[in-house]
């Protein structure tokens, strides 16, 4: 079993309404977990956002505080409701109505990582789900909601930035239409998870760093995203995907070349994210 559900790096001062988050750049990959699965050491990683950890560390110096996965994606995945149970992969669990996610070995304990390579042999028992389920997926989710919640006591409202990598290949689509390929993806879930105020500051950071940027598609936010965004509550939730490429080698699950540049603009981003005021929404709701 991973060593820890979650880290979270807190701010010495929290100057900050935003929380930034990283569900899926856990990489604790323990020896019993590794001996369950078909895949190698390497193969299991590929659904995982490496590093992006590292990219987002800087959010604590600015008055943020970061909360991290400890338990990898392929393990348990922290962005699926815990109710989304892949009859598939766990014995003992009912087919309910069609969830394309579930159905499509992506479950909140993954049947598959990327290109639909299986994980495991066989089944697992639904009580290993349930107890994976309440090790990691609890305590992570209920620390999450914990650091939104002082964010709001603190300054009225709370920006989750919830952080994540996509494949390059993930906007072949939009290269192919003769488009400039995004770099970075923000979701809201098209205006249910956040002011349009909130992402168009978010938007505005990244571009003022130099980033390609483009909204919801083809991805718009998933469970969190959808769980957490409550923008008539003061509380705002924004994924952001990175492409790879910009900083790691993707097929050897290693940083690039590139990588500190790629850092160091996304620590300006944060900065600006960080900066953000509820009195600036609060003025854009009136």
């Amino acid at each position: 079993m991973p060593h820890i559900a979650y880290e979270v790096v807190r701010p010495d001062q929290a100057r900050s309404c935003a929380v930034f988050a990283s569900p899926h750049s856990g990489r604790n990959y323990s020896f019993s977990f590794l001996r369950s699965t078909v895949l190698d050491g390497h193969s299991i990683r590929s659904s995982e956002d490496a590093f992006v950890d590292l990219l987002f560390n800087s959010a604590p110096h600015f008055g943020a505080p970061f909360l991290m996965a400890g338990a990898p994606r392929a393990f348990l995945d922290l962005n699926r409701s815990r109710d989304e149970l892949d009859p598939a992969l766990i014995e003992g669990v009912r087919r309910q109505a069609h969830n394309p996610r579930v159905a499509s070995g992506l479950g909140v304990i993954p049947r598959v990582v990327a290109n639909g390579r299986s994980i495991y042999q066989g089944k697992l028992t639904l009580d290993e789900a349930r107890a994976r389920i309440a090790t990691y997926w609890v305590p992570y989710h209920d620390m999450l909601q914990s650091l939104l919640n002082d964010a709001r006591a603190d300054h009225g409202q709370a920006i989750l930035v919830d952080c994540h990598s996509m494949p390059h290949e993930a906007m072949d689509g939009v290269a192919r239409m003769g488009l400039k390929r995004p770099e970075v993806v923000l979701g809201d879930r098209f205006g249910a998870a956040a002011s349009s105020d909130v992402v168009d500051q978010i938007e505005a950071a990244f571009v003022k760093a130099g980033f390609t940027v483009t909204r919801n598609t083809p991805f718009a936010g998933a469970y969190i995203t959808q769980a957490y965004g409550r923008p008539a509550r003061g509380q705002h939730a924004v994924q952001v995907e990175l492409d790879r490429s910009m900083y790691m080698n993707e097929s050897l699950v290693r940083p690039n070349g590139d990588f500190e540049d790629v850092q160091k603009a996304l620590r300006g981003v944060v900065a600006e994210i960080a900066r953000i005021r509820p009195e600036s929404l609060a003025l854009a709701a009136e």
